[in-house]
């Protein structure tokens, strides 16, 4: 199959992983569901290799796909610096439990440091 469908059509699945993975890359933590989380860490550990390759064509995908620009800076300013020894794993899911209103299981996704 290649990727969850998460209960959306595409273009509102496509438009909920680009904001959730522009909120992780800004805030560096972020509570979801844990389908959810599995989807934006592979997508957020593409974008920090991208960052790392560091080239104008990589600056300008990832400006495609992300929603600030402020973010983007900061992939490769920032994340590029961070992770240059690592090789891939640049984030963490951590399950917290199961959500009140509809016992969704919930999960912190992270980068980790």
């Amino acid at each position: 199959m290649g990727y969850r469908k998460l209960g959306f059509r595409s273009d509102h699945r496509r438009a909920l992983l680009r904001n959730s993975v522009t909120s992780l890359l800004e805030h560096e933590k972020i509570t979801t569901t844990e389908t959810r989380a599995k989807e934006i860490s592979s997508i957020a550990d593409k974008m920090i290799t991208l960052a790392k390759k560091g080239d104008l064509h990589s600056r300008r995908q990832a400006n495609s796909y992300l929603l600030k620009d402020d973010v983007v800076y900061k992939l490769f300013s920032t994340y590029s610096e961070r992770y240059k020894e690592r090789n891939g794993g640049y984030t963490r899911i951590i399950k917290t439990g199961v959500r009140k209103g509809d016992g969704a299981p919930m999960a912190i996704i992270e980068l980790v440091d």
